[in-house]
């Protein structure tokens, strides 16, 4: 018993060595309390934040609030096997606004050996052709890139119907340009309230969930999940989104341009 409670001890002494230093290294605000309730999660604090398991394709979502990206040092960055395999880069917003990083983000991902994949950020208020019409004259999909993107996050005034409208239209516009399905981005309760019809059932999703350890407990319709806007990768200056991708790198692949 002795022995025991001095193992005992010891142990609990560890713990509380790995806690401090968690509590110290990544602050409260990078859900270490999601860590504490998920042990493979501790796993990871090479990124700064908890990582959700089971999972084996990880990605960032980049734009020019990240400045400039060291590309070279992102795709070295692996913690305990896991690297950064997939990033989506912003291209552009609504019809005028180009992303003044993309070109570069564009090509050093792919210089490194990231599969990359552009989105727009999409505004309510105007039409479905201006807006794609500013997506397409930045991007140029080649082979092995990733669909393009439309991220809809705001409704403004813009009545429910009219969106959805507007939505499928932006979608049906950059299929038939690029050949290739596109991936609709939004939130959880946008996803919920707005885009969870049949309309959009052919189309990949990528939802935004950060309070959540599992969106599978909340649908399983869902391609790409965006976890987390606090994670922290080497080459990239401040916080940095992060994703998990459902199913592997090959079914990742076969997702992309032929």
């Amino acid at each position: 018993m002795k022995r025991k409670r001095i193992v005992f001890g010891l142990i609990s002494a560890s713990a509380l060595v790995v806690a401090g230093f968690l509590l110290l290294t990544f602050p409260p605000h990078r859900a270490i309390s999601k860590v504490a309730k998920n042990a493979k999660a501790l796993m990871y604090p090479g990124f700064g934040i908890w990582l959700p398991p089971d999972y084996e394709v990880h990605g960032i979502d980049v734009s020019r609030h990240q400045r400039k990206i060291n590309w070279e040092s992102v795709s070295e960055h692996t913690h305990n096997n896991v690297g950064i395999n997939f990033a989506f880069i912003k291209a552009s917003e609504g019809r005028t606004i180009r992303d003044n990083y993309f070109s570069d983000n564009w090509k050093a991902a792919k210089d490194n050996n990231i599969l990359r994949g552009a989105y727009h950020f999409f505004r309510p208020h105007l039409t479905p052709e201006e807006q794609f019409s500013l997506f397409k004259s930045q991007v140029k999909l080649e082979k092995e890139d990733l669909p393009p993107v439309l991220d809809v996050e705001l409704r403004g005034n813009c009545p429910p119907e009219r969106l959805k409208k507007n939505v499928k239209r932006w979608l049906v516009m950059a299929e038939k340009q690029y050949g290739v399905k596109p991936i609709l981005y939004t939130s959880y309760s946008f996803y919920k309230h707005y885009f969870s019809g049949k309309e959009f059932k052919e189309y990949n999703l990528w939802i935004a969930h950060y309070a959540t350890e599992d969106l599978n407990r909340l649908t399983e319709k869902w391609n790409f999940w965006q976890h987390n806007e606090s994670g922290r990768v080497k080459g990239i200056k401040g916080d940095v989104d992060f994703n998990v991708f459902k199913g592997d790198y090959d079914d990742l692949l076969r997702m992309c341009k032929k």
